[in-house]
């Protein structure tokens, strides 16, 4: 069992973790077919999506980048630049590949204006970290509570349809896709 809960206090003296395997920004379609190839035989995979942020009231932006990772590889798929191609949907909705992440349901929706998909195999962190005693759902407490690592979110309200991603961002968004996929396994070596 682990604790419900970490305060601020606990919380930011817990030494910073990031992804730290190979990231590969999907730009183009030859990147884009070597990715689908790999992606398509895993069996779990960490999920997330960035949005270029809204400083203005009802100003909404589309989903700019998908990122799906493994323990050791980390795909950034540029969606601002490419769309969501059919094969890239076929495994948000083949249920034989997991994709975890946390508060997925607005990025299923987000991702689903782009090209409609029926999503398969997405598994909610937020519950299922309840079966374990958390209380705590940002993805930020659990990765304390569950590995005793902190997770930095200062690249979260950078511009994410720039024409460039920085090595910050890039880093970023692997980490955030990529700790969802190693809580998951985490918890479930318990």
């Amino acid at each position: 069992m682990y604790r419900g809960s970490i305060d601020k206090e606990e919380l930011a003296e817990l030494p910073l973790i990031q992804f730290e395997g190979h990231i590969m920004l999907i730009e183009s379609k030859d990147d884009f077919m070597i990715s689908m190839e790999y992606l398509s035989k895993q069996k779990l995979l960490g999920f997330d999506t960035e949005t270029k942020p809204a400083f203005k009231k009802g100003v909404v932006y589309e989903v700019a980048l998908l990122q799906l990772a493994t323990k050791d590889r980390a795909f950034l798929f540029r969606l601002n630049k490419m769309g969501l191609p059919n094969s890239l949907k076929s495994i948000l909705e083949n249920p034989g590949i997991q994709k975890i992440g946390v508060a997925i349901r607005d990025d299923i929706k987000s991702l689903q204006k782009l090209n409609h998909f029926k999503p398969g195999g997405f598994v909610e962190l937020q519950d299922h970290v309840k079966d374990y005693g958390i209380q705590d759902f940002s993805l930020k407490k659990i990765s304390a509570i569950v590995l005793g690592y902190r997770i930095s979110k200062s690249q979260r309200v950078t511009n994410w349809e720039a024409q460039d991603l920085t090595e910050a961002q890039q880093i970023y968004a692997a980490t955030d896709a990529w700790i969802s996929h190693r809580i998951f396994e985490s918890l479930n070596q318990q």
